[in-house]
C-alpha cells in the first residue's frame, strides 16, 4: 500500500469504534464481534498509534499460545502500518523477538505468549512502560489457562509505572454457549464503570472493505443454517443444540453416482474391543467439491457377543478396501486411525505390502472441538455426503449429543454414547481438512485464519 497524503483515522476505522480511539479514560475495553468484524484492525492501528503518537509508551500483544502469534496479531499490526500510511522504514521489525519499534521514540509493539510474560517482562525498557495491552483471543485463558485470574496478573504485571492513560483491549468472538465462561466475565465487566463492551459484525464494515464474495457467504450460511449464521456471522451467544449435528438431514444422504470414479479416498477409523470398531470410507470428488460416502465396516463385540482381534479387523479392513478399489478405481487411500489402536496400526501395515494401490495410515488428530466444529461446516455447506449403506453413521446422527450438565456449566462435553461412526468421521475430517477446506464459502476458512478486516 502506498500512500501520498496523511491518512485520517475516521478513513479507516468503522464509526462504532471513533469514540474510543482516544478515549484513554477508559481502562477495559472489550471488543466482540463476528467473522469480519474488523476489531483486530482496530486494535492494530490504535496499537501502532500508540507508539508514533506516544513518547513515552509502548504496547504489549498476548495470546495464550505463543505460536499463533506471527500468523495472526503480529501479521495484523504490520498491517496496521500500511493503513496508518507510514513508511516501514520508520520502524524496526524483527520476528525474532517479534517486536515493532518506532524509531524516532524507541516505544515498542511486545509480542508474548501468556507462558512468556516474565520474559516480555523483563525486556522492557522501564523508561517506555506499557501504555497498552491487547489481548487476542480472550476465550483461550479461559479454556486452557486460569481465566479471570490469569487476566487480574496480566493487569498487574504492565499497569506499574504508569500514572495514567493505561489501557486493556480484550478481543474475542463469544463462544455459541452462553454460560461459557468468558461470557460471564464480560457481563461481570460490563458492569465496572471503566469499562466498555463494543459489538460487531460483518454488516458494521463498508463492503469496500470486506468483498462482495464474503457478504455472499454470509447470505449462504444464513439461508442454509440461520442459527449458525448468528453464531458465526454476527457474533451471537445462540446456545447449543444437544444434539450436536441438529444439521443433517435426509438431503445428505445419496448414493454415490455408479460412474464415478475416486482417485483418492479418505478413511476414518475408531478402534474398540468391547466397543465398537468401525471405519468410515469417503471418495474425495473435487470435481463436484464433495466428499462422498462409499461405505462403511462397523463391528461391536458388546452388542454380537464376539470378540475380534486386531489381525482380523486389519483382515477385514483390508477387504473392504479391495472392494472400494475395484468398484470405485481408487488409488490412494489415506486412513485415519484412532490414536490409542496402535495394535491394529500394525496389523493393518503388515497386511498393505503387496496391494495394487497404495495405502497411507496417520494417527488421527482427536482435538475434539475442532473436529466437531468442521464436520458441522461440510454438513452446513453440503460438502459431505453418506451412503444409505453407512447405516450406523446415519443412526448415529441422530443421537450424538451434548451432556446437558456440562452445556449448563458453560463447557461443552459430548456424551461417550453413540459415538463410535462420529469419531471415525471426525478423524476423517480431520485428515483431509487441507484439502476440503478450499471448497468452503470466502470467510469460512480455518478457524484460526485472519481475514484482512476481523
Amino acid at each position: 500500500m502506498t500512500c501520498s497524503r496523511q491518512v485520517k483515522i475516521s478513513e479507516i476505522l468503522i464509526p462504532k469504534y471513533y469514540k474510543i480511539f482516544n478515549d484513554k479514560r477508559i481502562k477495559h475495553i472489550i471488543l466482540t464481534s463476528g467473522r469480519a468484524g474488523t476489531k483486530s484492525s482496530f486494535a492494530a492501528i490504535r496499537a501502532d498509534y500508540q507508539i508514533i503518537s506516544d513518547q513515552h509508551g509502548s504496547v504489549v500483544v498476548l495470546r495464550k499460545h505463543h505460536n499463533k502469534l506471527r500468523k495472526t496479531v503480529y501479521k495484523e499490526m504490520l498491517r496496521g502500518i500500511n493503513r496508518l500510511c507510514i513508511p516501514k522504514s520508520k520502524f524496526n521489525i524483527t520476528r525474532s523477538p517479534m517486536e515493532i519499534t518506532y524509531k524516532k521514540y524507541n516505544t515498542t509493539i511486545y509480542f508474548s505468549g501468556s507462558d512468556g510474560i516474565d520474559d516480555t517482562k523483563g525486556i522492557i525498557d522501564e523508561d517506555k512502560p506499557i501504555k497498552l495491552v491487547i489481548i487476542d483471543e480472550l476465550t483461550e485463558f479461559f479454556d486452557d489457562g486460569e481465566g479471570e485470574d490469569e487476566l487480574a496478573n496480566i493487569e498487574a504485571t504492565f499497569v506499574r509505572g504508569n500514572s495514567g492513560g493505561f489501557q486493556i483491549i480484550y478481543m474475542y468472538n463469544p463462544p455459541k454457549n452462553p454460560n461459557a465462561p468468558v461470557n460471564k466475565w464480560c457481563r461481570k465487566m460490563e458492569k465496572r464503570k471503566d469499562c466498555i463492551h463494543i459489538h460487531t459484525d460483518y454488516r458494521d464494515a463498508p463492503e469496500k472493505w470486506i468483498g462482495t464474495d464474503l457478504i455472499e457467504s454470509a447470505k449462504a450460511m444464513e439461508i442454509s443454517d440461520p442459527k449458525m449464521y448468528r453464531w458465526i456471522w454476527l457474533g451471537m451467544s445462540v446456545g447449543i443444540d444437544e444434539l450436536i449435528y441438529y444439521m443433517f438431514s435426509p438431503k445428505h444422504v445419496a448414493y454415490p453416482p455408479k460412474e464415478r470414479m475416486y482417485q483418492t479416498v479418505y478413511i476414518g477409523g475408531d478402534y474398540g474391543q468391547q466397543n465398537a470398531t468401525t471405519f468410515q470410507a469417503f471418495g474425495m470428488d473435487t470435481y463436484n467439491q464433495i466428499l462422498q460416502g462409499l461405505g462403511e465396516y462397523y463391528h461391536s463385540g458388546r452388542k454380537t457377543g464376539k470378540q475380534k482381534s486386531p489381525s482380523q479387523y486389519a483382515k477385514e479392513l483390508i477387504d473392504m478396501l479391495d472392494e472400494i478399489h475395484d468398484v470405485y478405481k481408487a488409488q490412494v487411500m489415506y486412513i485415519y486411525l484412532d490414536p490409542s489402536a496402535a495394535g491394529l496400526q500394525e496389523e493393518i501395515k503388515r497386511n498393505i505390502r503387496e496391494l495394487p494401490y497404495t495405502v497411507l495410515i496417520r494417527n488421527a488428530e482427536n482435538d475434539v472441538a475442532l473436529g466437531i466444529s468442521r464436520v458441522q461446516k461440510l454438513l452446513i455447506f453440503n460438502l459431505i455426503r453418506f451412503s444409505p449403506q453407512q447405516e450406523n453413521a446415519i443412526e448415529e446422527f441422530g443421537l450424538y449429543g451434548y451432556d446437558k450438565k456440562s452445556i449448563d456449566k458453560g463447557r461443552e462435553v459430548p456424551v461417550k454414547e453413540n459415538d463410535h461412526c462420529m469419531d471415525s468421521i471426525r478423524y476423517m475430517a480431520m485428515g483431509a481438512w487441507s484439502k476440503v477446506k478450499r471448497w468452503l464459502p470466502k470467510g469460512i476458512e480455518e478457524e484460526d485464519s485472519e481475514d484482512e478486516y476481523n
